[in-house]
Formats: structure tokens, C-alpha cells, sequence
């Protein structure tokens, strides 16, 4: 008898792994997961006001540290310290923190089997940014850009800051930018669909040069510090001898924003709901959820799938394996058999916590073999009443 490889049920267990390995001060130390998320709570909103933040937070945090686990592989660990990633302050974990941390463990918000990329920024000044505005090759439906109340009702977001723009120009080169020397006037020449600046053009005496408004404002708040241009929601004019901005929000602004989460929490808004307000369409569980499941039938079985054209195949071959078992044994259902094909290893690991089939297979091969071998010497029929009564002395599937 085989097994159709690939068809497996789901079990209720954690999908989430023990430890990261993280960069801490220039070592690589694994940490529990947990312990990580507490650390990056601290790290990333430590001032929040509201309990039901502090956990939405923690299900934000665990979420994109699974996300991007193994971003640093090459370098010998999954993930550094540093805002690259996410912020940590291991000794910044107060018991309120440890606590509201540990009352979400294991949850992780789930986009089609896989833990979504739970980013967030300080504040959107009213209106989060799409992901493909700031990341060109990176677009989900779960961070389109859409209006926030929330982040407004604690006061104003505006901001300002103005410099040379010799200053500027200076900075930009330093993080090897291509910028005038004579930098005079700053340009906005393209916006994205929530009015952040996209493109800017860079003109002294030559030629106007184009930059991106992210690359623009990273390599300020690397040079300068991030109390610079501190979002891409600004204009800009120039007085001469200055360049001012005047901006709202501070961040990139995609997916969820604290201060507007924080106010949520204030108001009384449950963790779940500051989550569903921020990641639309994201589903919250202990084991990989949002896959879109397709039922097909046959005669003898019932298969779901989340790929049911490349699946059907699955669903035949099933059929007459069962059929087949049904001859040779007599035996057959009391009804439909229900499995399940997960689109690949991945969302199978994430929903079951289990392996996945490419590690099980070594034993699942060494069965085969010791079963074929009591076949062989004792014929079929006898092998199948052994699983009604047991073994006979003398004979054993481990040799």
C-alpha cells in the first residue's frame, strides 16, 4: 500500500518556533521567542498608555520577527537588534510589559497560511501609506492605505525643520546620493495616492536630479538624525539661504500606526480589533490561518485544497488508492475520507507545527520496507489479520 505524499491533516499545535537567534551588541545569542517579543515591546513602545496597544503591539512584533526570520542568515543569525529589523531593549522589560506580552503568546496574524509582514511606524499624521508606494516590490491588500482618526485625536502631528541646503547636499553624498554641491530648491515632482512625497528633483545651477523621497529621508535620518525630515508627508520651500520642511506623521506610515493604536486602547478598542483596523483582511491565530480552501469530491473521498487546478491530480490518485486498499483488503469507510493538501511545506509547518513530509520520509521509506518484507514471507491476507490480532511470536516490523 502507498500513501499519497503531500496529503496531510492538520493538528492543533504551535507553529511559532522556541528561539531566534538574534545580534545583541555584536553577539549572536539565542533568545525565546517570547522573551524577543517582550524585548521588542520595550524596545518599540514602551511609552503606549493602554494596555490593549501594548498586546496589539506584541501580536505585531511576533508576527514580523517570524515574518523575516532568517533575514540575516548569512551572516549566522535571523535577526539584529537595530531598527533594520526591530528595536530591542532587553532590559527595558518592565512586569506590565512581560505580562501583556505573555497574554497574546503564540498568536501571529496569518495572510494565506503565512505570518504577513506586520510592519507599523510611529505615526501616519491621518492616513497610512500603501506598502508599494515605499516598497516597489512589496504590495499587499492587508497594508492599502486608508484614513486614521485615531492617530489625529491626541493633538497635532505637524512638524518642521529646515536646514542649508549646502547642509543637505552634504549629508545626501556622505550616504553616497547623488545631490548638488550648490543645492538651492527641493521639488516634490510625484506623490503617492495618500499625498507622501514619492520623487523629489534636487536643483542648484546644473541639472535637476531626481531621488526618491524614502532614500531621501533615510539617508538625512542616518546622517542628520531622525528628527529631521521625519515622515514623507511634508512640502517644501526655500527662503535662499534655507530649505524648510513642514510635515505630518513620522515614519514610513504602513500598516499599523502606534500613536493611532495607542488612542484606540485608550478609548476602550480590544487588541483583536486594533489589529483587524490595521491589517484588513489578516486572520489572528495560534496556527497558520487565511488560506483559501477549495473542496473537491469524489466518489470516496473529499480533498480541500488551496490550489485546486494543480490538486486535482491529487484528488484521482487518492480515488484509486482507496479503491485499491477496498480490494485488497475488503475493507472500506464508513464515509467520505477528508484530507488535505497545503500549498507547499511552509504552510503546512506554519498550520500543524509538525515537520513537514521531507523529514518524516526517511521513516515513512523504512516502513515500506519492513512491511513488504512480512508480505513477502508471509503472504498478504496473514499480514492484514495481524492488524486485527497483533503480531505472532517471533516476527516483528523493526527487523
Amino acid at each position: 500500500m502507498k500513501l499519497v505524499s503531500g496529503l496531510l491533516v492538520s493538528l492543533p499545535l504551535l507553529a511559532a518556533p522556541a528561539t531566534l537567534k538574534v545580534r545583541i551588541g555584536g553577539q549572536a545569542v539565542e533568545m525565546p521567542l517570547e522573551k524577543y517579543v517582550a524585548a521588542v515591546v520595550a524596545g518599540e513602545s514602551s511609552s503606549f498608555r493602554s494596555d490593549e496597544a501594548l498586546k496589539a503591539m506584541a501580536v505585531a512584533a511576533r508576527t514580523y520577527g517570524l515574518h523575516w526570520r532568517g533575514r540575516h542568515a548569512k551572516d549566522g543569525y535571523d535577526l539584529c537588534s537595530t531598527t533594520h529589523c526591530q528595536h530591542l531593549e532587553p532590559n527595558g522589560v518592565t512586569p506590565r510589559i512581560e505580562s501583556l506580552s505573555a497574554a497574546t503568546a503564540g498568536e501571529i496574524l496569518w495572510y494565506r497560511g503565512k505570518p504577513i509582514f506586520a510592519c507599523y511606524s510611529r505615526n501616519c499624521g491621518g492616513m497610512t501609506e500603501d506598502a508599494a508606494a515605499v516598497w516597489s516590490d512589496f504590495g499587499a491588500p492587508f497594508l492599502a492605505s486608508h484614513p486614521d482618526p485615531y492617530c489625529t485625536r491626541q493633538g497635532s502631528t505637524a512638524w518642521e525643520w529646515s536646514a542649508p541646503g549646502a547642509d543637505i547636499a552634504r549629508a545626501l553624498q556622505r550616504a553616497l546620493l547623488k545631490a548638488p554641491d550648490d543645492l538651492t530648491h527641493i521639488t516634490v515632482a510625484q506623490r503617492t495616492p495618500s499625498g507622501r512625497a514619492r520623487v523629489l528633483l534636487l536643483a542648484g545651477t546644473g541639472e535637476a536630479i531626481p531621488l526618491a523621497a524614502s532614500s531621501f529621508r533615510f539617508a538625512l535620518g542616518r546622517i542628520l538624525g531622525w528628527a529631521t525630515v521625519r515622515s514623507d508627508r511634508f512640502e517644501v520651500t526655500s527662503d535662499g539661504s534655507r530649505l524648510l520642511f513642514r510635515g505630518r506623521g513620522e515614519g514610513h506610515g504602513v500598516g499599523m500606526c502606534q500613536r493611532g493604536a495607542d488612542q484606540m486602547g485608550v478609548e476602550g478598542i480590544g487588541y483583536k480589533d486594533i489589529l483587524a483596523f490595521y491589517y484588513p483582511g489578516t486572520v489572528l491565530g495560534l496556527t497558520a490561518q487565511g488560506s483559501r480552501w477549495a473542496r473537491l469530491s469524489g466518489e470516496t473521498v473529499v480533498l480541500e485544497s488551496a490550489q485546486p487546478s494543480r490538486d486535482r491530480v491529487a484528488l484521482a490518485s487518492a480515488e484509486r488508492q482507496t479503491k485499491e486498499i477496498a480490494r485488497q483488503t475488503g475493507w472500506t469507510a464508513a464515509g467520505p475520507i477528508a484530507l488535505r493538501v497545503y500549498p507547499d511545506v511552509e504552510t503546512f509547518r506554519n498550520a500543524t507545527g509538525e515537520p513537514g513530509w521531507a523529514r518524516a520520509r526517511p521513516a515513512y521509506a523504512a516502513a515500506v520496507q519492513r512491511v513488504a518484507g512480512l508480505v513477502q514471507r508471509n503472504g498478504m491476507a496473514a499480514v492484514l489479520d495481524w492488524l486485527r490480532s497483533g503480531l505472532p511470536a517471533g516476527e516483528s516490523v523493526t527487523n
